[in-house]
């Protein structure tokens, strides 16, 4: 993940958005206001803003796939979320070593691959130094 897609942490809007393209895969804005409209409560344009916005940040990319826009994330759900549990950690819990790995157990983010994945990172970039603010 490149730095500058890191530079802040996505809003709750954001990462909604994420969140669905993370389980869902490449889609329309169209299919994504379907999808997380429920939750939300926006409007079609609210969704379509949202989105890009989030293709300049570097979020999300688009391409055009038979006329149609179609979007998919950009960053990656282990090394953002990484990312987001280190500045947690640091910034609000004022904590410097290693997270527990049974954090990540029950959570229906990650499968259970990914919950390794990102308790490795995590662990070795504390190891390294680079976790620490």
């Amino acid at each position: 993940m490149t730095r500058s897609a890191t530079q802040s942490a996505p809003s709750p809007a954001e990462l909604a958005i994420l969140k669905h393209l993370w389980a869902a895969g490449p889609q329309s804005a169209r299919e994504v206001h379907t999808q997380v409209e429920s939750e939300t409560g926006w409007s079609y344009s609210t969704t379509r803003t949202l989105i890009s916005r989030m293709t300049e940040k570097g979020l999300v990319e688009r391409a055009d796939v038979h006329g149609l826009s179609v979007f998919k994330a950009k960053v990656g759900k282990v090394a953002l979320m990484g990312q987001m549990i280190r500045d947690f950690a640091a910034n609000v819990l004022d904590l410097d070593g290693p997270l527990p790995a049974t954090a990540f157990v029950n959570s229906r983010l990650f499968s259970e691959d990914e919950a390794e994945a990102l308790t490795r990172l995590l662990e070795a970039e504390t190891k390294d130094g680079e976790g620490e603010q």
